[in-house]
């Protein structure tokens, strides 16, 4: 998926990243058999709203630029309510927590215009050298812009730590 550096920007609000647009609408080939959104398709619309919310992180094409990248190393899920077809889906993220490394996110799905929570992800991100594919360090202004948004809120299940530790 395209990051699009001309995106409306977001607001901050009580340590999310907020925008005044909805993501996306419920498509119909997102809806499974029972009528609401399929459980894969909550991921991607929660795809598209990392690719929201690089761009004012200076992360996205910015890291392109420098062969520099993120992957999602976990991911946590939480359904709360269906969304069914054509429904306007909202989304806000918050920067949880970071290292010289990693970066920990939330994202908040929502109906956008009655406002009633679907959904909420956690995910671990890494830092990656596209050159070499391995993990490296974000860059000074990556760290610096994480510093301003990071909340050290708690999370529900995904944490900033090392696999087996």
């Amino acid at each position: 998926m395209p990051f699009d550096d001309d995106a409306p920007k977001p607001r901050m609000e009580g340590g999310w990243f907020r925008w005044d647009q909805p993501l996306a609408s419920v498509k119909r080939e997102w809806v499974d058999g029972n009528a609401h959104l399929n459980m894969g398709y909550y991921m991607v619309a929660f795809d598209l709203q990392t690719d929201r919310v690089w761009t004012p992180l200076g992360l996205g094409n910015a890291l392109r630029r420098i062969e520099m990248g993120t992957f999602a190393a976990e991911a946590w899920l939480d359904y709360q309510r269906e969304m069914t077809e054509g429904m306007p889906i909202g989304c806000d993220s918050m920067v949880v927590a970071y290292d010289d490394k990693r970066l920990l996110m939330k994202h908040r799905m929502f109906h956008f215009t009655e406002g009633w929570v679907s959904s909420e992800n956690e995910l671990l991100y890494l830092c990656v050298d596209m050159t070499t594919r391995r993990v490296g360090k974000w860059p000074q202004y990556v760290l610096d812009n994480f510093a301003k948004v990071a909340t050290g809120e708690a999370t529900r299940r995904v944490t900033l730590r090392k696999r087996g530790s």
